[in-house]
């Protein structure tokens, strides 16, 4: 567990629906699973909602519908400073600083740039002041002074002016190139003093993978891969695995990091299916493919622990793969072409393979089993993963899911101290 706490803070947490609470729901998940301490600060919220481990804290008079707030609110937006204001924003303080004080690092989501609660915005500014918050990253997801649709609920002077003010304590955060420009344009600041850092997906909800998938999945790698084959079959000598390994050698060697994974075993009381399986072991290391060329079989606790799976993650890893491949020199059917098939993921299969052939058709990429390699890989790289959904989907799988924008992007804030 890392010493460092963090803060979310936002007008409102789950379960409230909203695309900055989703966020930092995301975000408070990746957090605790990296072992770093989160406390959000909300006006309503459940922490029934957030991930187990997060620490949450209610201050009913930060939710933007709070009677106060909606009073101030109103006034504010027709123009004038409620005599209220300044009681109210120093009692926001109050109730706020034994909160942030503890922290090393507070994200504020859309509170210095939305005018929807300008006296918490205002607190916050004092809290900096004071040296009760240190450091501070406003989230921008939104702005008003930018927005046609709320610019003209905003003023020149205090307190509107705050919305398009900086600190020394706080760092600005866009979630995209288009609201870096804005707020750029907005503070008269240069480019480099406003960080972009995308929102991501969670592969886990959007593969479809079960718990034991996702795990597999982070033990192979697979997730940062330029490229995932996937052989759903037993280890047998009619599945051509020898063949697959020099066909990913000869990717490997266009300087691509892919991963080939075999997720079914050898036989163990077949002695010929062992020394065949034992064999391929071999090969890899010649091929010095030990990272590359992956066998669900063998990620066990030990040697003595083998991995079986069930269809279900073997099902969890087709979706997560780029391509089916069966190079096999003999099937009676080819059950795997069907499910690939289903859920849209390209086939490359040998003309040996029925299913392939008769039903597949067109629709799939057949070679001959006694191709070479190299026209195999050039098969594959050319036609069955070289257009742009199958790259714009490698892409986001690389660089864009909650974990890869944490461990990128947010982890050298947390590691400034």
């Amino acid at each position: 567990m890392s010493t460092v706490k963090t803060g979310f803070l936002h007008y409102s947490a789950p379960p409230v629906v909203g695309g900055v609470e989703a966020v930092m729901e995301a975000h408070a998940r990746i957090f605790v699973q990296s072992g770093y301490p989160v406390t959000v600060i909300a006006g309503q919220g459940d922490a029934a909602s957030l991930p187990e481990g997060t620490e949450l804290v209610v201050i009913p008079e930060m939710d933007t519908q709070h009677p106060r707030v909606l009073e101030i609110s109103a006034q504010l937006e027709a123009g004038s400073v409620p005599d209220t204001f300044a009681a109210f924003r120093d009692a926001l303080a109050e109730s706020l600083r034994p909160v942030v004080q503890p922290l090393d690092l507070l994200i504020v989501h859309n509170v210095f740039s939305k005018h929807f609660n300008l006296p918490l915005t205002a607190a916050l500014f004092r809290l900096m002041d004071e040296g009760a918050i240190r450091r501070c990253l406003a989230w921008t997801h939104d702005l008003t002074w930018t927005s046609p649709n709320s610019r003209s609920k905003v003023y020149d002077g205090y307190p509107w002016d705050l919305l398009r003010t900086g600190h020394r304590r706080m760092r600005f955060v866009a979630i995209s190139e288009q609201r870096r420009q804005e707020l750029v344009d907005l503070l008269s600041i240069p480019p480099d003093q406003v960080d972009v850092i995308y929102n991501g997906v969670d592969p886990l909800i959007w593969f479809g993978l079960s718990p034991e998938g996702y795990s597999l999945a982070q033990k192979l790698d697979l997730l940062t891969s330029d490229l995932i084959l996937l052989m759903p079959v037993r280890i047998t000598q009619a599945k051509n695995i020898e063949f697959a390994g020099e066909v990913l050698a000869a990717i490997k060697a266009r300087g691509i990091s892919p991963r080939l994974v075999v997720t079914g075993p050898p036989d163990p009381h077949d002695e010929g299916s062992m020394a065949y399986y034992h064999s391929l072991l071999d090969l890899r290391s010649l091929l010095d493919a030990e990272k590359e060329m992956r066998f669900v079989f063998e990620c066990g606790e030990d040697d003595d622990s083998p991995y079986l799976i069930s269809p279900q993650v073997v099902a969890d890893l087709l979706r997560v793969s780029d391509v089916l491949f069966l190079p096999s020199h003999r099937e009676g059917f080819g059950m795997p072409v069907l499910e690939a098939g289903l859920i849209g993921v390209p086939v490359v299969c040998s003309d040996r393979v029925p299913a392939g052939v008769e039903i597949g058709g067109k629709n799939v990429y057949l070679f001959n089993p006694g191709a070479k390699p190299d026209e195999v890989a050039r098969l594959i790289l050319d036609r069955a993963v070289n257009n742009a959904s199958c790259r714009f989907r490698r892409e986001v799988r690389q660089n864009f899911t909650w974990e890869q924008i944490f461990r990128r992007k947010i982890v050298p804030y947390l590691e400034q101290g």
